[in-house]
């Protein structure tokens, strides 16, 4: 019954369709909450943030990271399904980085909510912190393997954009990583929140192409 059901979800696009919903969503949802949360900036603020308790809809945030997180597990599957007869191993890489992600950087950091600052006190946070880390790192390589497959497969298009953006992501992710630091302070580096959205936006662009590309295609 149950390798039925998965042989089910497997044939059909209901995986793409989850990917995008979560890639949208997790773009999106930030901007609609923001207003709601006093003193927030997009510039200088990472998303996170948002789920601090002292945010008033702050629960409505953690639960989409928990919710992003399963859809994202479920489209890490189709992905997979997608690839493996290119190069099994690859495949499996793709699935693994997004599962770590969407588990560290959404599931947990959705049930483990960060405080005001980035400080890592409380045992919360410090799982909060190191989860979100760990799910980041692993998601820049998702753009790389997919542009990988994407050459093996003679797909050269979306291997080229996987690639740029890939580049881009890493760029922006180096940016993002130094944005807290005294010596940038005052400068455009220092926007942390940019940094983190061009960088989560860059890392999610191969995965969308890819779904809709599929969906579109059968």
């Amino acid at each position: 019954m149950l390798n039925n059901t998965i042989k089910n979800f497997l044939m059909t696009d209901l995986g793409f369709v989850l990917l995008i919903i979560a890639v949208v969503g997790d773009l999106i949802i930030p901007f609609l909450i923001a207003p709601f949360c006093d003193k927030y900036n997009h510039l200088t603020m990472v998303m996170s943030l948002l789920g601090n308790r002292n945010c008033p809809l702050h629960f409505i945030y953690n639960l989409w990271l928990v919710l992003a997180g399963i859809m994202f597990t479920f489209g890490s599957v189709k992905l997979y399904e997608t690839y493996s007869h290119v190069s099994n191993a690859l495949s499996i890489w793709l699935l693994f980085a997004i599962l770590i992600y969407a588990v560290g950087a959404c599931i947990l950091s959705g049930i483990f909510s960060v405080g005001e600052t980035k400080e890592l006190i409380t045992i919360s946070e410090k799982i909060h912190g190191y989860a979100s880390v760990l799910g980041f790192f692993l998601l820049i390589f998702v753009p790389l393997i997919i542009a990988i497959l994407s050459f093996q497969s003679n797909d050269i298009l979306v291997g080229i954009i996987s690639l740029f953006f890939f580049v881009l992501a890493v760029m922006f992710f180096a940016f993002f990583v130094m944005s807290d630091k005294k010596r940038f302070a005052h400068t455009i580096i220092s926007y942390e929140g940019i940094w983190q959205r061009l960088s989560l936006l860059c890392m999610y662009s191969p995965i969308v192409i890819i779904s809709f590309k599929n969906i579109f295609s059968n």
